[in-house]
C-alpha cells in the first residue's frame, strides 16, 4: 500500500507541474516536436538493421553477414540467462520440497500426514557426548569391554559385544536415510520434543553390510547380517535422548526407559516398527520403516541409498 502511494504521488507531480505551467507545457511541446524527425530516423535505421539480422540466416547470405548471424547466439543467449535469473529469484523453493514432490508420488500417506510441511535434519550429535554416553555405559555395565570407544576391533581378539562401539565406523548422519523413514522419523522426533519433552538424537542410520556382519557375530546385539537389516536400505535407525547438554542412553536410567517407551508408542502410531517389542531382542532405540515390496538384496540398498543422497543432493542444490 506504501508503494502504491509512492508510486501515484510521483506520477501525479509532473502532471499538476504540466497543468499548472504554460511555460513547462511549451517547453515538452518543442521538445517531442524536434525529437520526432530524430525519432522517425532511428525507427527506420533499426527495421533496416532488424531485416538484414534476418536475412543473415538466409542461405545466399550465409558468408557475407556472418557477422550479424552473432546477434542471433547474443540474443539466445540473452533471453536464456535472464530466464534462469527469473526463475533462481521469483521462485523460492525450500530444499525440504525436493522430498516432498517424492513422497506426493511415492509415498502419499506419509505425505498427507505431513500436510506438505516436511521436516528438515538436525545437525548431527556432537561425537564427544556419544563417547561420554557410552563410557558411562560401559562404567555401569562390566560385561562390555572397557577399550577405547574409537578403537577399531579386528574381530577376532576383541569381544564381538565391543563392536556396537566401534563409534569411527557408525554414520550418525542423514544423507542415507530414506525419505520415507526419515521424514517419519523427523515426525517423531518432533513430536517427541514438543509433547513429551525429550530431546532425541541419531545414533546410527545407515549400517554398512561391513559392520552389520561385525555385529551379528553377537545375538545379544543383533540377529541380521548383511542386507538382513534395514540399517543397509537407510530405512531404519537407533536414537537416544539428550538431557541437560549430555547424551543419555542407558536403558537402566529410568527418565530413559520412559523415554523409549514413549518413543515407540509415538513411533507405530506413524507406521513405523520399533525394536522395543520384538520378543528375542528388545531394542527399544530402534526404530524401521518396513517398505513394502522390498527385496533385502544388495541392489536394492544400493538403490534406495543413491535414491536418498539424490534427494539431497537436490535439495542442496536448490537450496
Amino acid at each position: 500500500m506504501i508503494a502504491f502511494l509512492i508510486i501515484s504521488f510521483i506520477i501525479m507531480v509532473p502532471i499538476l507541474a504540466l497543468m499548472m505551467s504554460y511555460e513547462l507545457r511549451e517547453k515538452c511541446s518543442n521538445f517531442y516536436k524536434n525529437l520526432l524527425p530524430k525519432s522517425k530516423e532511428k525507427l527506420i535505421s533499426a527495421r533496416k538493421f532488424a531485416y538484414e539480422v534476418n536475412q543473415a540466416a538466409s542461405i545466399d547470405q550465409t558468408q557475407s553477414h556472418w557477422h550479424l548471424q552473432q546477434w542471433w547466439i547474443l540474443f539466445a543467449g540473452i533471453l536464456l540467462l535472464s530466464s534462469i535469473l527469473f526463475f533462481a529469484y521469483s521462485l523460492h523453493v525450500a530444499p525440504t520440497r525436493v522430498e516432498a514432490n517424492y513422497l506426493r508420488a511415492n509415498d502419499p500417506q506419509i505425505y498427507n500426514l505431513l500436510n506438505g510441511d516436511l521436516l528438515s535434519p538436525p545437525p548431527p550429535v556432537e561425537e564427544s557426548l556419544v563417547q561420554a554416553a557410552i563410557l558411562a555405559e560401559i562404567d555401569q555395565d562390566p560385561t562390555i569391554p572397557s577399550q577405547p570407544v574409537n578403537t577399531v576391533f579386528d574381530g577376532q581378539e576383541a569381544d564381538q559385544k565391543s563392536h556396537a562401539f566401534e563409534t569411527n565406523l557408525i554414520d550418525r548422519k542423514w544423507d542415507k536415510m530414506h525419505p520415507s523413514y526419515k521424514q517419519r522419523l523427523l515426525m517423531v522426533f518432533k513430536i517427541m520434543k514438543e509433547r513429551h519433552g525429550y530431546e532425541m538424537v541419531l545414533l546410527e542410520g545407515y549400517r554398512s553390510p561391513e559392520r552389520q556382519t561385525r555385529l551379528s557375530g553377537n545375538t545379544a546385539t543383533t540377529l541380521a547380517k548383511a542386507f538382513q537389516s534395514y540399517h543397509q536400505f537407510g530405512l531404519a535407525a537407533d536414537v537416544a535422548f539428550k538431557r541437560n547438554g549430555k547424551v543419555v542412553i542407558s536403558e537402566r536410567d529410568p527418565w530413559a526407559m520412559r523415554g523409549y517407551q514413549l518413543y515407540g508408542e509415538t513411533a507405530e502410531s506413524v507406521g513405523l516398527t520399533w525394536g522395543g517389542r520384538w520378543t528375542r531382542i528388545h531394542d527399544y532405540g530402534h526404530t524401521e520403516f518396513r517398505m513394502p515390496g522390498l527385496r533385502k538384496n544388495r541392489e536394492s540398498a544400493e538403490r534406495l541409498i543413491a535414491e536418498a543422497q539424490n534427494q539431497g543432493l537436490m535439495a542442496n542444490n536448490i537450496h
